[in-house]
């Protein structure tokens, strides 16, 4: 049975396409479907550029890597699922480069618009896909999240965007970041096909949550953002009664100190980002934009010896946070610090929001827990996503708890 759900049933306009500069202007190429009647039948996704496409090179968002691409020869298994549910390729859209940024701006490329607030930035590195999605371009688009990616997106622009427990989706056929945090995660408008969409590439789920989970809220993190955040998250404690659920009760989320926190998911995601793709940025000679560049060379410059102490706050911090949520706990917040930044903010400044927001995102990425963001709260108009982050396993079973929350 397909989703009941509005759908995007033929193609948008090319000038409509253009003007949202998230679509890659690759020839095209048949991309087979499944035809028969099924979850997914008639709904047109997008694909971040990292993911192969047969048919399609992989240009991961920087042209050096585009021409040394190829024209792949098979489609990665996350986009596979959703062809063989019956939905409908509608193109590639453009990845922050080498999907290591969380701005949206790709010095080759652009930045593609964001359809909730089209002078504010879409946020990265998934930015195409959530921009195809939030103007109305495809139904559905499949990014990827290693310290933010799908999540900040999602909260910019204004749609429901996850990040998975962490190896529930395989990653074959994708490009590689940081493999200790990269997942497949994906956007939509609505919850019903979000949920379907989710179906399709998720199994089912080895830690469901109980009917009512203990809900609980990041009180520390929470206390660190601007009062206006602070306002709109609890003023979202309203859902919780009428959906039978009790209001979140305040807990510490960090469990070790922020700076701590923050400090070894940059030093593992660094070390591990040049591991996968130092090789070919030297092989190559790779000219990187602004902000991407100067990560990499300060991942260039890590050891193995000064990893490994920030391997051992991440698995202390794994094991306290698994008992803070126990089997059916899920804890709320903000998905990101404040509403996205508006476009002409200089680097330094986005940078510095980016540094800001990790200590946000860094909870799931440690964890590997997954955590969905909801388009439920706004900030002078502008969208900001509020956060469920549950127990490793329990995917399904939050989508479900999320969609109780939604309008």
């Amino acid at each position: 049975m397909t989703v009941d759900t509005p759908s995007i049933s033929t193609a948008p306009s090319l000038q409509s396409m253009q003007s949202a500069r998230c679509f890659l202007p690759y020839p095209p190429a048949p991309v087979p479907h499944a035809t028969a009647p099924l979850p997914l039948s008639g709904k047109r996704f997008a694909v971040k550029d990292i993911f192969d496409v047969a048919g399609y090179p992989t240009g991961c968002g920087n042209p050096h890597a585009l021409a040394a691409s190829g024209i792949k020869a098979a489609t990665a298994p996350a986009v596979q699922a959703w062809l063989d549910a019956g939905a409908v390729f509608a193109g590639k859209v453009v990845t922050d480069e080498l999907a290591f940024s969380m701005n949206g701006k790709n010095a080759h490329f652009g930045a593609p618009r964001n359809g909730a607030a089209p002078d504010r930035i879409a946020g990265g590195s998934s930015s195409g896909s959530a921009s195809a999605v939030s103007n109305g371009l495809a139904d559905l688009a499949l990014g990827s999240d290693t310290g933010g990616s799908v999540r900040a997106p999602a909260s910019h622009c204004g749609l429901i965007g996850m990040r998975p427990t962490h190896g529930r989706i395989g990653l074959e056929g994708c490009m590689p970041l940081s493999p200790g945090f990269d997942t497949c995660g994906w956007f939509a408008r609505d919850m019903p096909l979000f949920a379907a969409a989710g179906a399709a590439l998720l199994g089912e789920d080895s830690q469901p949550l109980p009917a009512l989970p203990r809900m609980l809220f990041a009180a520390d993190l929470l206390s660190e953002l601007d009062p206006d955040v602070q306002g709109a998250v609890s003023k979202q404690f309203q859902r919780f009664a009428p959906c039978g659920l009790d209001r979140p009760a305040p807990v510490r989320a960090l469990l070790q100190p922020a700076d701590d926190l923050y400090w070894a998911f940059r030093h593992i995601q660094g070390w591990q980002a040049w591991q996968s793709q130092g090789a070919f940025i030297r092989a190559h000679g790779l000219q990187l934009g602004p902000g991407v560049k100067e990560r990499f060379v300060w991942s260039s410059g890590l050891s193995a010896a000064q990893v490994e102490p920030h391997l051992a706050v991440q698995r202390d911090f794994r094991a306290r946070f698994e008992d803070l949520l126990g089997r059916d706990g899920v804890l709320v917040l903000p998905t990101m610090p404040n509403v996205a930044p508006l476009a002409s903010q200089r680097e330094d400044a986005l940078d510095d929001y980016r540094n800001q927001a990790i200590r946000l995102l860094c909870l799931a990425g440690l964890s590997g827990c997954p955590q969905i963001s909801l388009p439920l709260m706004r900030l002078g108009g502008i969208p900001l996503g509020l956060s469920l982050v549950g127990p490793r396993g329990s995917d399904n079973s939050l989508i479900a708890l999320a969609a109780r929350l939604m309008p």
